[in-house]
Formats: structure tokens, sequence, C-alpha cells
């Protein structure tokens, strides 16, 4: 009788840790399907992933970087970074720039000096490659209207943007989202990423 009792036992401990490994691995199944479909979710309706092209945001944001964008309840503001649609049939992909100013603000540049002034208040711009010492199409002082807002690139003397009447204001429904972070840096020179620089961008 206790030989049969004990191998009852036996068998019941071995039933109870397959149902434990069965349910844990059923509650790690759960937590992944969320975290997918959670990230689809985010990705569709939150945000969206583009890459950088070109050198126009330097240092700021490299050629191959590849970022997170979003357009959620988006209003652009002073300082933000954003991809748009440019109309020009020059430009095939979006364009990513910095928003100087919006509508009802006025923009001047003294490009000797290379201070911008918006509101007659020089910017502190600390993002910034070089100094904005390229006029391109530019007369000043310029009131932006309704519905658009003026982008340089951080690579000034290196950047196609709203100096340059190809470009010119940028219409707010053109306007795909504001960059939210760098998901993967692009490689250097040597082909070395450096995820140093992964993360939010100012």
């Amino acid at each position: 009788m206790e030989e049969t009792l004990t191998e009852s036992t036996g068998e019941n401990e071995e039933e109870i840790k397959k149902t434990r490994m069965r349910m844990e691995l059923y509650d790690w199944l759960q937590c992944v399907v969320t975290a997918i479909i959670l990230g689809v979710l985010i990705f569709v309706f939150v945000g969206r992933t583009i890459g950088v092209d070109g050198r126009s945001m330097n240092q700021t944001l490299r050629h191959n970087d590849r970022v997170i964008i979003s357009n959620l309840f988006y209003k652009p503001d002073n300082g933000d970074i954003i991809v748009f649609r440019s109309p020009s049939e020059q430009f095939e992909h979006p364009l990513v720039k910095r928003v100087i100013a919006k509508e009802g603000q006025t923009i001047d540049i003294d490009f000797t000096s290379g201070d911008i002034f918006v509101d007659g208040v020089t910017l502190i711009e600390p993002y910034i490659n070089n100094l904005t010492n390229i006029r391109h199409d530019f007369n000043g002082p310029l009131t932006i209207p309704r519905g658009y807002v003026f982008v340089l690139g951080d690579n000034r003397n290196s950047s196609t943007d709203s100096r340059d009447n190809v470009v010119g204001l940028v219409d707010t429904r053109y306007i795909l989202g504001k960059v939210l972070f760098i998901l993967i840096p692009g490689p250097d020179d040597s082909g070395q990423r450096d995820w140093d620089r992964f993360g939010t961008v100012a």
C-alpha cells in the first residue's frame, strides 16, 4: 500500500509541474503577443519610421539615421524637427528640417554674423553645425502667413530649405510628423554606428 501511494504522489507532482510549465509558457506567449500588438498599434496610430537622406541636419541627424516620427495631435512649434513632403518635383523623398518660425511670426537673418531673429529676438542655436551665412533667395524681414512654417537645416551652409524658393515656406498640410527620437543611428564614414546617439533629439 505504501509503495502504491508513493508512486501516485510522484505522478501527481509531475502533472503539477507540467501544468505549471504550460501556464508559464502561456503567460509568456500572452506577453509577447500583447507586446507585438501594442507595437503595431503604436506604429500605425502614433508613430512611424523614416530614414534620413542627406546631411542637411548634421550633426543632430545624420545620413541614414532611422527615426520615429508622429503626427498624432501634432501642431508645429519653434525648434521642432519635422518631416514633410515638398510639392516640388525636385524632391522625390520627404525632407527633414527644423521649424524656425511659425505663422504670425516675423523672421530676419543677418548673413554676415549668421544671426537669426524671430520677432526681433536673436535665436540661441546650440544645435547648428555652422552659421547661417548663405542667403539663397531669402529677403527679410518676412512674416510667416497662416498655415505655414519657415524651416532650416541644422547644417546651414549645406541645406536647401525655406531660404530657397525650391522649398520655400512649408504648408503645414504637407507635414508628415515631428521627429521624436533616433531609432537606429546611421553608420559613420567607417561604417560604425554610434549607439550613444540612440534616443530623443533636441
